[in-house]
């Protein structure tokens, strides 16, 4: 906890006193329920053991939801806050014991709100019966998504508050999702089926949908593995882009951080954010189908030369086509060297006829590129990068996204990268000119 900020020991502080309160003051009746909180609390206790990992380290996901939603219908709202809070006794390892103590009071404090929202919005307390569908169906929903609520915001504040900030000032992401959300309330209602089951096989009610939750464990645990595929052959391709060009080491990694900080400037949110990060990353990936002889030459390019490199868009599009995660990203790809006034390229598209991941995308590779050490200069600083996007607003780039990436800039900052280190040998092989700088003489060839 040493390193905590004291806005996060506060606010885990608060999590913990809240669930405690809310557990001590009862009221606990003459303890009939117990048997109840002690089965559903060990199913707790297995779903939190098998947690499916989703960011290593850092966060994991497990079905205890159901668990905790049978216990606001079964028990009331104390005993679904002590089976939320046997969260503390799950087996998987933790990062450090401020988690653990926070998770759970986190599972406690959600499982309370929403067996008390059951109980307030008409819900009856105690095992459902045939008269109580499909009454008891709507009350349910109601509690289950004022448990998700709670539970994703409650964790979405300690992760703001824990999360670190990358180059440009901005925290890292929090990791949320609505599928992830929304997985929650699904799997939720298996708590009802519990319930409903219980008056009719007792004890277990909890066993016969274990096998379910454990399928719905396997489904969600793909999203993280699916995540870690995506992240690794973006890595890979940036990393095969990088070994043919000295310079521009980095590079795919700052246009994806300059396009993210535009797309959150002009209000895009959740999958088309993560969208342009990875067309940001993958914008320059058609340089594998340009020759490394034309990259790294010095001196000016020969015609043939050039409409080598004004293909790398497509070759780029043709490379990453196939990859169904990036949609709207390859858009971008194929079209960030096209220009507002039409003298762009591949398709000399002009104005809103460029697709606007594409518009986002020039601004901020023009502005890395500005700030970046080459061959033939040094890095601009911020300001004169800045200064040179706005001379060219309306004519290169488009003038909102040069407005809205000046701004987020202004306010966030932005660190420009550290010159390349090269052997000796390197030097005689690095290009003269690079095309993405707005200062290079337009050159379009028609290599039709």
């Amino acid at each position: 906890m040493a390193r905590l900020s004291w806005a996060a020991r506060i606010y885990i502080g608060v999590v913990v006193i809240a669930a405690v309160v809310l557990i001590a003051r009862g009221p606990f009746g003459n303890g009939a329920w117990w048997r109840e909180v002690v089965v559903l609390g060990a199913l707790v206790v297995i779903f939190e053991s098998t947690a499916t990992l989703l960011r290593p380290k850092e966060m994991a996901w497990s079905p205890n939801s159901s668990a905790t939603l049978a216990a606001a219908v079964l028990v009331g709202p104390v005993g679904a806050a002590l089976v939320g809070a046997c969260t503390l006794f799950g087996l998987r390892r933790s990062p450090s014991p401020t988690q653990r103590v926070f998770n759970t009071a986190m599972m406690a404090v959600s499982a309370y709100l929403a067996g008390k929202v059951f109980v307030e919005v008409g819900g009856k307390v105690g095992m459902p019966t045939s008269p109580s569908f499909p009454g008891v169906i709507g009350w349910f929903a109601v509690a289950a998504l004022v448990h998700a609520v709670a539970n994703h915001t409650l964790l979405a504040g300690v992760l703001w508050l824990t999360s670190g900030r990358d180059e440009s000032g901005r925290r890292a992401p929090l990791g949320m999702s609505i599928k992830l959300i929304a997985s929650d309330l699904g799997y939720g209602a298996f708590g009802l089926l519990i319930a409903a089951l219980w008056s009719v096989v007792g004890l277990f009610a909890p066993v016969l949908v274990l096998i379910p939750l454990f399928v719905a464990r396997w489904a969600v645990a793909q999203i993280g593995e699916q995540q870690r595929a995506y992240e690794a052959t973006v890595g890979a391709l940036c990393q095969a882009v990088e070994t043919k060009d000295f310079y521009t080491r980095g590079h795919s990694d700052r246009v994806s951080r300059g396009s993210v900080m535009i797309a959150r400037e002009i209000g895009m949110h959740g999958e088309r954010v993560e969208a342009i990060r990875y067309a940001g990353m993958l914008h320059d990936v058609g340089k594998l189908g340009v020759p490394t002889k034309v990259l790294q030459k010095t001196g000016k390019l020969t015609e043939e030369e050039y409409a080598a490199i004004q293909l790398h868009p497509m070759r780029g599009l043709d490379i990453v086509r196939e990859i169904g995660f990036l949609d709207e990203a390859l858009a971008g790809i194929m079209h960030h060297h096209e220009r507002i006034d039409g003298r762009g390229y591949p398709m000399g598209l002009a104005g809103d006829e460029i697709p606007e991941f594409a518009r986002v995308l020039a601004v901020a590779d023009a502005f890395d590129s500005m700030t970046s050490t080459r061959s033939y200069r040094g890095a601009r600083p911020a300001e004169e990068a800045i200064a040179e996007l706005r001379k060219w607003s309306g004519t290169q780039f488009d003038p909102a996204f040069v407005d809205a990436f000046v701004a987020a800039v202004k306010r966030e900052g932005w660190r420009n990268p550290e010159p390349p280190v090269l052997a000796a040998g390197d030097l005689a092989t690095i290009a003269a000119q690079d095309h993405d700088d707005p200062g290079a003489p337009l050159r379009v060839i028609d290599s039709r």
